[in-house]
């Protein structure tokens, strides 16, 4: 095999495939790129065995094979040639030669039929929707999934479909986030599936702010996503998601309204002395006043009020301040809602209007 490719074309793919690739792969074929050519089409695969993509460039390429080589130092010397370098790869024995001008580079190549592909299965459903809806879902509910949590379900995105509405759910047992966008689904039955954190970060990296469309399919053990010439693969986490409506509180008669900004600018600064370990700030809301209140375990305070509208009784509660913060800087509007019935019930965080999202923090003994 004897190909030719700009450096231009060829970078920009080298980009997207690499956030998949493993510093230190359990499998060493695992830190490789696979190349397949054919006579009008080069693709590039990477995976890590959870997550694949796949990348395709068009060309006149008259040839026809495949070959890995190490993924991470042909980008480095794509990185440092020059713009509209021509860049030649040749296979000679295990060795991929990578020529470009004056310089010259030898690789050491493994085995093609060696790289694991993924094979997604057959499909349940797809659909298609444009890319600024998936990218807002994910962008609007990643922040609450769990972090290497014992409960692995928790360790991801559920993403469910049902009734031409897609929705996206995280949590970690101390906040939890939702979102909804409306679009033609053919599946009248609800489908459920929890895509883990790595597939999830590797999404928000790769799907754009655009109106173009994107494919989405769903399978039993995978979840595929076709963004033009890109293909991305992940596998599933394995478990059933906890029923999230039960934790879902009623909006209460007499919500708060605050703005937004004003709002986040109280509880940073109220959050300066809270406790590094539980973060903890007192919401007191009286008619129309909303107070922040902190005491660490050097027996300092801060105090902070800020003016709000608000009529119910007056109620004090405690909440994990940096939970409360994430949850009104994702909040898209001017003015937020917050709804909290009782100490005991989580708040309820909302959009000014409307509820395709909906955030709530638990509360915190304090």
């Amino acid at each position: 095999m004897n190909l030719t490719i700009n450096r231009d074309v060829f970078l920009p793919v080298l980009n997207n495939l690499n956030g998949v690739v493993e510093t230190r792969p359990t499998l060493a074929i695992l830190a490789n790129v696979l190349l397949n050519v054919s006579p009008q089409q080069l693709r590039l695969t990477t995976t890590d065995m959870e997550v694949e993509l796949s990348e395709a460039i068009s060309g006149e390429f008259g040839q026809t094979g495949e070959v890995t080589i190490p993924a991470r130092k042909i980008l480095d010397i794509c990185r440092t040639l020059p713009e509209g370098a021509e860049i030649t790869l040749s296979v000679e024995d295990e060795r991929v030669n990578v020529s470009s001008g004056r310089c010259r580079f030898s690789l050491l190549s493994l085995p093609a039929q060696e790289f694991p592909l993924v094979d997604p299965g057959d499909a349940d459903i797809s659909f298609t929707l444009p890319q600024k809806q998936f990218k807002s879902l994910l962008d609007r509910t990643a922040f609450a999934m769990a972090r290497q949590d014992v409960r692995y379900y928790l360790n991801g995105v559920l993403l469910e479909a049902q009734n031409d509405r897609l929705r996206a759910v995280a949590t970690d047992g101390h906040r939890l986030a939702l979102c909804d966008v409306d679009i033609t689904i053919p599946a009248e039955e609800k489908k459920q599936l929890i895509i883990p954190r790595k597939g999830v970060q590797e999404l928000v990296r790769l799907v754009r702010e655009t109106e173009a469309e994107m494919e989405v399919v769903m399978s039993r053990n995978h979840i595929r996503v076709v963004l033009d010439d890109l293909v991305f693969t992940s596998k599933l986490i394995d478990g059933k998601y906890p029923d999230y409506n039960r934790v879902i509180p009623e909006i209460s008669a007499n919500p708060v309204r605050a703005q937004r900004e004003t709002l986040k600018k109280s509880l940073s600064r109220a959050s300066i002395l809270s406790s590094d370990k539980y973060r903890g700030v007192k919401i007191s809301l009286e008619q129309d006043k909303l107070r922040s209140l902190v005491h660490n375990p050097e027996q300092e305070q801060a105090e902070d009020e800020i003016d709000v509208e608000y009529s119910g009784e007056d109620i004090e509660v405690g909440f994990n301040v940096s939970y409360l913060l994430d949850a009104v800087s994702i909040v898209q509007t001017d003015k937020v809602r917050l709804s909290v019935s009782s100490p005991k019930s989580g708040c309820l965080v909302l959009p000014e209007e409307g509820g395709e999202c909906k955030y709530i923090v638990m509360p915190l003994l304090l």
